[in-house]
């Protein structure tokens, strides 16, 4: 399947995402391609009551689509990466040896195969250097492709690891901020998608998440 490639920014401060989140206008033509009730149901809630974050295995997540932490071949790796593509069987290597690789900051999408997920989102995050090197624009990126890719496809759920967080050493709080502001934004635009599911590896990266969702929904109870 095809992935989407998204334009570069400029580098961005983590904390860049406190601000408010941006309430979609009932006019715009995101809500009137669907009047189905799986389309608007999302648009109901907060986005507090649609992100949700747990600890476990995310191969055994039964969503719509899980997104994997890849690497820019695609092809497979160490950790979450591994993991995905030993539960998912050897046609999901198949699949992604036709991708043709992918861009950090970037993510494609494939068949789930042997996963509960019926997709796997691979999104392709950055090496952390300093954090001044592109790697928070790089991450977002992963996070706006991921949910750009479950519009495009009509997906209703998704689960995210934590990207970048394993042997690419991003700093667990600075990464979380990342992915909960950037899913935040995106959740207004995506009615479709009912819940975004975090799920993280052990208790310390739950901990950091779950940290970072509080200074945001305080962030935007502030600003109200």
């Amino acid at each position: 399947m095809q992935g989407i490639s998204l334009p570069n920014s400029q580098i961005i401060d983590p904390r860049a995402y406190f601000r408010p989140a941006k309430v979609p206008q009932p006019a715009t033509p995101a809500l009137t391609l669907d009047s189905g009730p799986h389309y608007t149901a999302g648009m109901e809630l907060q986005w507090t009551q649609r992100i949700r974050l747990k600890q476990g295995d995310i191969t055994r997540e039964a969503v719509d689509a899980i997104v994997n932490a890849a690497n820019i071949s695609l092809l497979g790796g160490g950790g979450v990466d591994g993991a995905i593509h030993q539960a998912a069987g050897p046609r999901l290597l198949e699949e992604c040896k036709t991708l043709g690789g992918c861009p950090t900051g970037s993510a494609k999408i494939t068949q789930g195969y042997r996963l509960p997920a019926k997709h796997v989102i691979h999104a392709v995050g950055p090496v952390y250097r300093d954090g001044r090197s592109g790697e928070p624009e790089q991450l977002a990126g992963c996070y706006r492709t991921a949910m750009a890719l479950a519009r495009q496809h009509k997906l209703r759920t998704i689960a995210f690891p934590a990207i970048s967080c394993g042997v690419y050493g991003y700093p667990l709080d600075e990464a979380a901020r990342i992915a909960l502001g950037t899913v935040r934004d995106e959740l207004p635009r995506s009615p479709r998608i009912e819940q975004a599911i975090f799920v993280l590896f052990d208790a310390r990266a739950l901990a950091a998440y779950e940290k970072a969702f509080k200074e945001l929904s305080s962030s935007d109870e502030n600003k109200k």
